[in-house]
């Protein structure tokens, strides 16, 4: 009997649609299990064989997780904002909207066609204003609070409004800004409206502020870390260069420590943790404070070896640290400006990654160390960055070996002394790092002491000093949250006299406006910048045209819009009450589901959006709005389909010859499809895995997937091939062989190997 697989399974599918199967309830008696796939970017050439290769993992899942009697939500969307649909809309003049539309219509119909049981009535996606008018929501709230350090969680800004009102800031201890100036109850209350603003602009988890950004002239935004790779755009390969813009930022860098102690609580891979904690980098030592010579400046600096202070040889500032116009002397004011000139070019990655090229420049000022009072060469280099630290370090050759190649690189040159040795250890042939083995030598106070006790000794008598305090710092750096962009979440954001101001949630959503060009403006705003109707009033809660503004009733709006990642980091929530109109999800929805018990995808997302969803989920915990701590209780990485692949596929059935049913030694049948040999580029396998559904069937499709051993290998060139080679290939019965051979000829001829 022949497997007629195209009509079979469109009727179960339809089925299925019709009488929504695997819609899942909100008010069960069952218990619940959410398993969830990390939600696909629509792109116009459709699924690839990556995508299936991890829904059909979570699929199974969630079919056995229902045949075990638990109420199971397994739901599916589109992560639909992002920089490749505003690229094509560039080069073509296509609304993004359009193409967007178009090719989630296409995945659908890939997806369908498989037969995975989604519940589809949950679908939800990003670019949607019925789904980013809560993303908008949530901005709000991040705005409208700040971190608590006494009570280690963020809380409304009231609370902080209302202490400022008792006691001023004195006994304020939170996540903020470093320039805080103390005021009095008093101060507070007569300060003027916009001061108070600004002062709360200081302490607000989502702020405004000049921030050091990747900025990308070719794509005219600001970048992610994770959108750089080698120094370029992930997207088209161009350049990208550092440089200052005023941003909106998130103090994800409040959530550092829990962000790390939560890993201890998930059932995640060690690897992605482990790059977490990287991410995070928490380190423990000293801040110390060394005054700039013939300068009212100081420079900072955060050191896990307070007790080398006194191996202190120079010192290196990052090539963007504000201090450098400040103090560079006439003499060395040219090649401190072409240094970082050709620095700016350089990624941040890039240059953490790179520790064989030796580069910098003597600024020609001095700094003063806090205990001898001697002169210290300050110099600028790259390997010290901005956003790390203080983005200053003081130099120990002896004791680092980034410091002693620095310092002999550049021996005998203007500004670089003999490495002070502070080991009574040997360092002729190489620094000692260890942080045991030694006594200190040559070190006042410190002398014979070891790293432990001479910790301890020096912070004692930097705290004397006033120059210096016990330090626990964390790599981890606010996220910058503009994006330079039309396709995106826009800002729910006016300006009164440069200040920010918050829509209020019953005007929401703020929708993204038509633009006649999706390029900056000719004078470098962002693409925004062209929509002729983007003004707010006031009066009329409502978005109007330009020509009105009158900073009196009508004002401007924002005009970069938010990152990709803002809409994926909390739409496992919404899948929870996906038609919810009012709240991103209702209490009992969020109650009843809690977080994701399963969750599946790329572990290329390890430090983007598994950490920022991370943060916004504590966040929303925080304020009341979410069950759980973590969204995600288990992580599965489904891995990787590379460039070549080598694919040995056993998959139980029956075999039939001459009329018999073959069976393994264990008795179970056994159908081995003895070799498949895979090689593609990209364009190839989107295309593919069609040709593949129509030829066996999205079931079989189903089974063959699954049954895979992927052995990797890396592709010299990217040649369009794509091979298969089927000797012995059976199913479930010997007409299988006739459905294989009748499109065998169809398969071969298009990937031109007949």
């Amino acid at each position: 009997m022949k497997y007629f697989h195209n009509e079979i399974e469109a009727k179960w599918q339809q089925y299925w649609a019709e009488n929504q199967t695997f819609a899942a309830k909100n008010n069960s008696d069952k218990p619940k299990y959410y398993v969830l796939d990390m939600f696909p970017y629509p792109s116009g050439a459709g699924l690839h064989v990556g995508h299936p290769l991890g829904y059909i993992a979570s699929d199974i899942v969630a079919r056995y997780k229902r045949h075990q009697g638990f109420n199971v939500l397994h739901p599916q969307g589109y992560d639909s904002f992002g920089l490749p649909a505003e690229q094509y809309a560039i080069q073509t003049g296509q609304h993004p909207e359009k193409t967007t539309r178009e090719n989630i219509a296409r995945y659908r119909e890939q997806l369908d066609k498989i037969g995975f049981s989604f519940d589809w009535s949950r679908e939800v996606r990003t670019s949607n204003p019925d789904y980013y008018k809560h993303t908008q929501w949530i901005f709000i709230q991040l705005f409208e609070s700040w971190y608590n350090i006494n009570s280690d969680k963020a809380e409304s800004i009231c609370t902080l409004m209302q202490e400022f009102e008792k006691n001023g800031n004195a006994n304020v201890n939170a996540v903020c800004d470093d320039n805080i100036v103390p005021f009095s109850a008093e101060d507070w209350k007569s300060f003027s409206s916009e001061q108070q603003q600004k002062i709360l602009l200081q302490y607000r988890l989502t702020y405004l502020a000049e921030t050091e950004v990747n900025w990308c002239p070719a794509l005219g935004t600001v970048l992610a870390n994770d959108e750089i790779v080698n120094g370029v755009s992930e997207r088209g390969g161009h350049p990208v260069i550092r440089k200052k813009m005023t941003q909106w930022s998130m103090r994800i860098s409040a959530y550092a420590e829990r962000l790390l102690q939560g890993l201890e609580t998930i059932d995640w891979s060690e690897s992605i943790k482990e790059s977490q904690r990287n991410w995070i980098g928490k380190s423990v030592g000293a801040m110390v404070s060394f005054n700039v010579n013939n300068h009212d400046a100081k420079i900072d600096v955060f050191t896990t070896r307070p007790d080398t202070i006194f191996g202190v040889t120079f010192m290196t500032l990052a090539p963007e640290h504000e201090l450098v116009s400040k103090i560079t002397t006439p003499e060395q004011k040219a090649a401190v400006d072409a240094y970082i000139e050709a620095t700016a070019k350089r990624s941040e990655r890039e240059r953490m990654a790179d520790v064989k090229t030796i580069s910098g420049v003597f600024t020609g000022a001095y700094a003063e160390h806090p205990f001898t009072k001697e002169p210290i060469p300050v110099w600028i280099g790259d390997y010290v960055l901005a956003g790390y630290g203080t983005g200053a370090v003081m130099a120990v050759p002896c004791g680092d070996e980034r410091d002693y190649a620095f310092a002999n690189f550049f021996k005998g040159t203007n500004g670089m002394p003999e490495i002070k040795n502070i080991f009574n250890q040997d360092i002729s042939e190489a620094a000692y790092g260890e942080k045991g083995g030694f006594e200190l030598v040559d070190s006042d106070f410190l002398n014979g002491l070891d790293y432990k006790l001479g910790t301890k000794k020096v912070i004692e008598e930097l705290e004397k000093l006033g120059a210096g305090n016990a330090k626990v710092n964390y790599r981890l750096r606010d996220a910058v949250f503009s994006r330079q962009r039309y396709w995106g979440e826009p800002f729910p954001v006016y300006y009164v006299n440069g200040l920010p101001q918050m829509i209020d949630k019953k005007h929401l959503p703020i929708v993204l406006p038509e633009v006649e060009k999706y390029l900056p403006t000719e004078d470098g705003q962002p693409p925004l910048g062209n929509a002729t109707v983007w003004a707010w009033d006031s009066e009329k809660n409502a978005v109007v045209s330009n020509d009105l503004i009158d900073n009196t009733k009508v004002f401007p709006l924002e005009l970069n819009t938010m990152p990709g990642w803002a809409g994926s980091s909390w739409y496992w929530m919404r899948y929870m009450d996906a038609k919810n109109e009012n709240d991103f999800a209702s209490e009992d929805a969020l109650k009843y589901w809690e977080n994701v018990d399963l969750y599946i995808g790329g572990s290329e997302h390890a430090t983007g959006h598994l950490l920022y969803s991370r943060f916004w989920n504590k966040f929303l915990k925080d304020r009341g709005f979410a069950p759980t701590e973590e969204p995600f209780k288990k992580l599965i990485n489904q891995g990787m389909i590379l460039g070549m692949s080598a694919i040995t596929l056993r998959v139980q059935a029956s075999i039939y010859m001459n009329g018999e049913t073959k069976k393994d030694s264990t008795g179970r049948s056994v159908v081995e499809i003895k070799e498949l040999l895979m090689r593609s580029n990209v364009n190839n396998l989107y295309v593919s895995k069609d040709i593949l559904e129509e030829a066996f069937g999205g079931k079989n499709f189903f089974t063959i997937t699954m049954s895979s051993e992927f052995k990797s290998q890396d592709l010299e060139h990217k040649n369009i091939l794509f091979e298969f080679v089927m000797n012995n290939l059976w199913f479930s019965d010997q007409s299988s062989i006739q459905l294989v051979n009748e499109n065998k000829a169809t398969l071969l001829k298009f990937h031109q190997l007949e």
